[in-house]
């Protein structure tokens, strides 16, 4: 049997048109040529796709008493067709991914040293440990690459130090970067923006920490991985 492709479908959704960010969170949006008032699944700025007048795919909430009735989820870039912003989608996917990988356990949210891991796993008496990050950026001047992270984040960092000194302990470590882009097959280091996250990433896989991307197919509602690298 032919397992399924990890995938994500989003219902409720309606397309609009991107106005302006107001905050981490909360964005303006035309729907319908109304304005609205919509939550921004993704705290990461996000410049390169959340421009003025970019098409955009919106979830309705089925909660009533949230603020904003809608959650972005996607943005149009034409070079990249659909792009997937919301930062829960990675996690989740992933999550399918290592399920269907017959492990014993599979444990999110794994507290090791001072950090939570993503995920904790074991398999006949192995143990497992593997952080996850999403790409949404794209390297323009390299098709097929993308770029982690987008903004310094000092949590991703202390998530690879964390993940080699497991790796020397004896853990199987990985981190998982979920491209939320179509045609994206590699993510490099962003070193513009955080070199110290180069310099970790570096020594986090001469410790012995696997580097692995997962490619992805993403439409206005949906996103699936497409395979692994």
């Amino acid at each position: 049997m032919v397992k399924q492709k990890p995938k994500i479908i989003y219902e409720n959704t309606v397309p609009g048109n991107f106005v302006r960010r107001i905050n981490r969170f909360t964005a303006e949006v035309l729907i319908d040529g109304k304005p609205e008032m919509v939550h921004v699944k993704n705290t990461g700025r996000l410049q390169e796709l959340l421009v003025p007048d970019a098409k955009v795919t919106l979830q309705k909430t089925l909660n009533p008493n949230r603020k904003t009735a809608y959650d972005l989820i996607s943005v149009y870039k034409s070079e990249l067709k659909w792009v997937n912003i919301d930062s829960l989608a990675p996690n989740a996917l992933m999550k399918q991914q290592l399920i269907s990988m017959n492990y014993d356990l599979v444990k999110p949210e794994y507290t090791y040293g001072d950090s939570r891991i993503d995920f904790y796993m074991e398999r006949n008496g192995e143990k497992f440990l593997t952080e996850v990050k999403g790409c949404t950026l794209a390297d323009d001047l390299h098709p097929g690459t993308g770029l982690f992270p987008d903004a310094p984040t000092e949590r991703g960092v202390k998530h690879l130090h964390e993940l080699a000194k497991a790796a020397k302990e004896g853990y199987h470590c990985a981190i998982a970067f979920v491209i939320q882009m179509n045609g994206i097959y590699r993510v490099l280091p962003n070193e513009e923006k955080q070199p110290e996250f180069k310099e970790a990433l570096v020594n986090a896989a001469k410790a012995g920490v696997q580097v692995a991307f997962y490619r992805c197919e993403v439409e206005t509602d949906s996103i699936k991985i497409a395979g692994v690298s």
